[in-house]
């Protein structure tokens, strides 16, 4: 078979499990640009969201014989791009808190350098945490606490329902608290300490 151009999405899906490669350049060819589009709306950087893309089709390939697409393979890309979107804001947002953190240890005094210390280490924590999060949970989380999106406005961007976007955000929050826990009563206990 040569023209991949007529195959439905559920065909190409099948040839692609199959390995074969002409039904992944029909998917990258039907998708590419406009998974591109999506980046750059939110990125604005044309290297970042063609890294950005690659890295999906890449993943696509490389998982083509375990992948459950339960929407159409444009809805599966579009919610990767997103995906990876809120991964680039993550790094963003850690990449400036450790720079925020560095600059503070690099001017206050000795408590202050321990206060920046013991933030910069519970910061650092709570990404790890997040990061470690399922994908599905982590986007809606990170919508939700970093970009302050309404549940509502999370449903609509990711297609799903306003009750699973409760779902996974108390989801993430118990599992952080659990995480956390150790490193809450040690800043506690270091606060207590200087007060007493």
């Amino acid at each position: 078979m040569n023209d991949f151009t007529r195959l439905t999405e559920d065909e190409l899906m099948g040839l692609l499990q199959q390995d074969k490669l002409g039904a992944f350049r029909e998917i990258y060819q039907r998708y590419w640009k406009k998974l591109y589009g999506d980046a750059y709306k939110r990125l604005k950087d044309k290297e970042l969201c063609e890294e950005v893309v690659q890295e999906i089709f890449s993943n696509l390939w490389h998982k083509r014989h375990t992948l459950q697409i339960n929407t159409t393979i444009g809805g599966y890309l579009h919610l990767a791009v997103l995906n990876q979107v809120v991964d680039q804001y993550r790094k963003q947002t850690i990449r400036a808190k450790h720079t925020e953190a560095f600059k503070l240890l690099s001017t206050e005094t000795d408590t202050g350098t321990e206060d920046a210390i013991m933030l910069r280490d519970l910061t650092h924590t709570l990404e790890t945490e997040i990061s470690h999060l399922p994908d599905k949970c982590r986007s809606v989380f990170e919508l939700s606490r970093k970009q302050y999106k309404s549940n509502k406005e999370i449903a609509q961007l990711l297609g799903i329902s306003e009750k699973t976007v409760e779902n996974q955000i108390t989801k993430a929050l118990k599992r952080l608290r659990m995480s956390l826990s150790h490193h809450l009563l040690l800043a506690l206990a270091t606060l207590l300490h200087k007060f007493f």
